[in-house]
């Protein structure tokens, strides 16, 4: 297990300097990391087996196999509630009447792996899109100040810099806030995209999936279909032709385990609980976002509440004369800086502050 989910171990290791916040880590880090190990769980044939096995009398069994994964296996959606045994060989697989009963095909299970990663991939892109926009400017203001062990000499220069660095750029800060925002925004489109792009991968199944699964331990045996028997079948069925002894053409249909959708099931149970989850979290935190875009006194509480060590009046001066990049910015420190440092960073911040000439 340790050799298959090695490879994911470098995505855990969190960054020395914050750029973002905790809801933004739980798309580029916490989401990415699940959708590789997924990713790389259905591919590891030693916890799984062969991905499909099919019998079916006098073709070869691999060529059956084979030709079942690639031209993939189907079900009949109205079979899926007869008495296993007696009334269907097993969930959604019987005898049929072509043009008569539904066939439901399931060609998903070849792409699993590489939607997977795929969509690892998509919620990776806003990360890197802040990333190089942001251009390691916190690491730069921040540079040793996130240490507690840092020599005076060093802290009161660097304190200077970032004093003078404020004071001259004030009001130029915007378009830094801004593209945050909108990276923040991808986000949440993204997340809600994601959930719409699987329900299109699973034939319109996802976006009920797991409130179906929920409801279905709570219905009587003999009244309900699981939800995952009709998503992600074990067994299908196949059909293959080929020519007979005096040229014609012979049909044969074949039954075929899907060991797979074992693990499918549970991946996507799992997905739609955390995608859901994500979606809230990520609306509840646009609409913060734009009450903080549009709430000046918003902005001083949670500067306050960043620096908690430092008084209220200094507070109230940045935030009189910060525009919201420059408290975005000024928060952000926070999040880097040892807090006795950035007390005093405010402090003589505020000091600076007051003694420029107010802007009419």
């Amino acid at each position: 297990m340790f050799d298959v989910f090695g490879s994911v171990k470098g995505l855990l290791k969190l960054d020395s300097i914050c750029i973002d916040n905790n809801l933004f880590r739980l798309h580029y880090k916490a989401t990415v990391i699940i959708l590789i190990a997924f990713s790389l769980l259905v591919t590891s044939r030693q916890y799984i087996g062969d991905p499909i096995d099919c019998i079916v009398d006098e073709i070869p069994l691999h060529v059956m196999d084979t030709y079942c994964w690639i031209y993939s296996t189907f079900t009949i959606p109205n079979r899926l509630n007869g008495k296993v045994g007696k009334e269907v060989a097993h969930p959604g697989v019987s005898s049929h009447v072509s043009g008569q009963d539904e066939v439901k095909y399931h060609k998903y299970y070849q792409w699993v792996c590489f939607v997977l990663f795929f969509q690892a991939i998509l919620f990776y892109i806003p990360r890197y899109l802040w990333k190089t926009w942001e251009g390691g400017r916190l690491k730069m203001l921040a540079f040793e100040l996130h240490s507690p062990v840092v020599p005076e000499q060093h802290k009161n220069e660097q304190k200077k810099l970032l004093v003078e660095y404020f004071s001259t750029t004030l009001h130029t800060h915007n378009f830094y806030a801004y593209r945050y925002f909108l990276c923040e925004a991808l986000n949440f489109i993204n997340v809600l995209g994601q959930i719409y792009f699987m329900d299109f991968f699973l034939d319109g199944e996802f976006t009920t999936y797991g409130a179906d699964v929920v409801k279905f331990t709570e219905m009587e045996p003999e009244h309900r279909t699981d939800a995952m028997s009709r998503v992600f079948p074990k067994v299908t069925k196949c059909t293959f032709h080929k020519y007979g002894p005096s040229g014609s053409v012979q049909t044969f249909d074949g039954l075929c385990v899907l060991p797979l959708n074992i693990v499918n099931e549970k991946i996507y149970v799992f997905l739609w609980f955390w995608f859901i989850i994500l979606s809230v979290l990520s609306g509840i935190g646009v609409a913060y976002r734009f009450a903080v875009m549009f709430g000046s006194r918003m902005r001083m509480y949670l500067l306050r509440a960043r620096s908690r060590l430092a008084l209220q009046s200094q507070i109230e001066i940045i935030a009189k004369n910060c525009e919201i990049g420059d408290w975005l910015l000024l928060y952000q420190l926070g999040k880097n800086i040892e807090p006795l440092c950035y007390k005093e960073f405010i402090a003589d911040l505020a000091g600076k502050l007051s003694t420029m000439k107010q802007p009419a």
